[in-house]
């Protein structure tokens, strides 16, 4: 039996994206104890009080140790940004709908949403956001940082580096390995690897710039 206070949760992020989080840890039967924004006066979070975040000299003041944190924010160069400040434990999320195989693995921070699917022998790693209706097919390993969007679907034996961002609707072939930071546009269609950095739209996906890394 979970003990309650394993049940208590404190969120990093007010903006749309955490609404979907808050409804998800809610839903499991988590308190929610505290929420943290970089701009408390522009929230979407009106059911509590928004406390600073961490930039500029509250790094220091920041409460580190209390209960685990999962960082509520879509963008995942943020998100990354905001784990390696943090001196801090962090939960998952995982909505009741969501079908997610016993051997695969979810690193902690990783938050999965309604309708997602995840298959044997995956592996996902921390921070990761798995959207509605995302379909992970088996033996896939999916970065940190990284984010599946919704009704993304991709086939066995994927790879998806760090930070890299699947678009709404995409679909990657099997055994096609995309590399780290990139930009998978929606309804993009992957059938060949694609190198890091890299912004990919189109059916079949193209190549049309690559991102600064300075």
């Amino acid at each position: 039996m979970i003990k309650q206070k394993e049940k208590r949760v404190r969120i990093y992020g007010a903006g749309g994206h955490s609404q979907v989080i808050k409804e998800v840890l809610l839903d499991n039967g988590y308190f929610i104890t505290e929420v943290f924004d970089d701009k408390p006066q522009m929230v979407h979070f009106a059911s509590k009080k928004v406390s600073e975040g961490l930039r500029g000299d509250n790094l220091k003041k920041f409460p580190h140790e209390g209960h685990p944190v999962i960082i509520a924010i879509g963008n995942n160069f943020e998100r990354s940004e905001i784990a390696g400040f943090l001196n801090s434990s962090f939960g998952i999320a995982i909505h009741k709908s969501a079908i997610i195989s016993s051997t695969s693995k979810i690193g902690s921070g990783t938050v999965v949403f309604a309708g997602a699917i995840i298959q044997p022998n995956t592996t996902i790693g921390e921070h990761v956001i798995v959207n509605t209706g995302a379909s992970i097919d088996h033996d896939n390993i999916i970065g940190d940082y990284a984010h599946i969007s919704p009704k993304a679907a991709l086939c066995g034996h994927v790879e998806v580096g760090e930070g890299s961002h699947i678009g709404v609707g995409a679909v990657v072939i099997p055994k096609v390995k995309i590399g780290k930071w990139c930009t998978i546009g929606a309804g993009t269609i992957v059938l060949k690897d694609i190198p890091d950095y890299s912004v990919v739209v189109g059916n079949p996906g193209k190549i049309i710039k690559t991102k600064k890394t300075s």
